[in-house]
């Protein structure tokens, strides 16, 4: 997927996808300036379409250090860019690591939400825990600890959303139909499978705790945001970025490579959040990482850097040196 002269531009495999970088790009084209925009051409993640000589080019990354998808980065691919967009620290660092980029030719624009509108979740009902997210993240950690929950909590119910259709990618959700239909099979948890981002943020409204036992190594964490905005308390594990993500402000555990020990681990967590999410020190925390969430991960103020970077780099040459010694200091010009 690309941005080019302020449009999107996807690919055969992203043309149906609707995750968190396609929502991001929407509101790229939206929200933007487009007499910026028309300047640049910003690809995401995967480098699928010819590079604009006559464009301020900018590889926005959403992957892993290490994904084949940015092995064009190596041997110092990384110089066809003007700028390499990351979204957070730590994936960053673990790019200009393995590929020896500059940190001069680094960004990061940690990943941003429209936050959810205030509400107050209703005590009149079960607690409610929720799981939004591709079921490769650790969905089959959680259903068992859940139905454990069960035989020590009649008060709690379990929401899942949870498909690989919020990609076009129903095909892979046949690796994870027992998951799903253990799901189904359980009166205590409501499946859900894949429903428009607008219906889920209203959804999370009466949602009260996160149960996100991830194995998948994020580079940032849009669920973890979006939580924090809903007022949830997040229940999760330390890989990753997920703990720059997170900012100290939610319920976070070692993140445990064997299955088993990272179920204990969710458990003995989860079990102290449903005795106190309802508490009145719990629901300060939640008010209190709300307001934090809202500022720092607010799409508006993202917009915002990301108008300033453009701005910035509009006086980089287009065609950039092509010899590696070359030098590439910016300098300034006031004309």
């Amino acid at each position: 997927m690309q941005i080019l002269n302020g449009v999107i531009q996807r690919t055969d495999m992203t043309k149906d996808a609707k995750g968190g970088t396609e929502l991001i790009a929407e509101r790229m084209v939206r929200d933007i300036n487009p007499e910026l925009l028309k300047e640049f051409q910003i690809i995401f993640s995967r480098l699928e379409f010819p590079l604009e000589q006559d464009k301020i080019r900018i590889y926005y990354c959403h992957d892993l250090p290490g994904d084949p998808a940015a092995n064009h980065l190596s041997h110092e691919g990384w110089k066809k860019f003007h700028r390499i967009v990351f979204v957070s620290n730590w994936q960053m660092n673990g790019f200009m690591e393995m590929y020896k980029i500059p940190p001069s030719r680094c960004q990061v624009m940690l990943n941003s939400i429209v936050p959810i509108e205030e509400h107050t979740k209703t005590t009149d009902r079960p607690i409610k825990l929720g799981y939004w997210s591709t079921p490769h993240r650790g969905l089959e950690i959680l259903v068992p600890v859940f139905e454990k929950l069960q035989e020590e909590y009649d008060n709690i119910e379990l929401d899942v959303f949870s498909s690989f259709k919020l990609y076009g990618w129903e095909q892979r959700d046949e690796h994870y139909q027992a998951i799903f239909d253990r799901c189904r099979s359980n009166d205590k948890i409501n499946y859900y499978g894949t429903v428009p981002n607008e219906e889920l943020r209203d959804r999370l409204k009466d949602i009260d705790i996160l149960a996100y036992p991830s194995i998948w190594m994020e580079t940032s964490c849009l669920t973890l945001m979006e939580a924090m905005s809903a007022g949830c308390i997040s229940v999760h594990p330390n890989l990753g970025a997920l703990y720059e993500t997170a900012a100290n402000w939610t319920v976070m555990y070692q993140f445990n490579e064997d299955p088993n020990g990272h179920a204990v681990s969710l458990l003995h967590n989860l079990k102290f959040v449903i005795e106190n999410v309802r508490s009145e020190e719990m629901q300060s925390m939640a008010q209190s990482q709300k307001g934090y969430v809202d500022t720092f991960y607010n799409w508006n103020n993202r917009k915002t850097q990301w108008e300033m970077l453009m701005a910035s780099l509009l006086q980089a040459p287009r065609e950039l040196p092509k010899d590696p010694k070359a030098d590439m200091r910016f300098v300034y010009s006031s004309g």
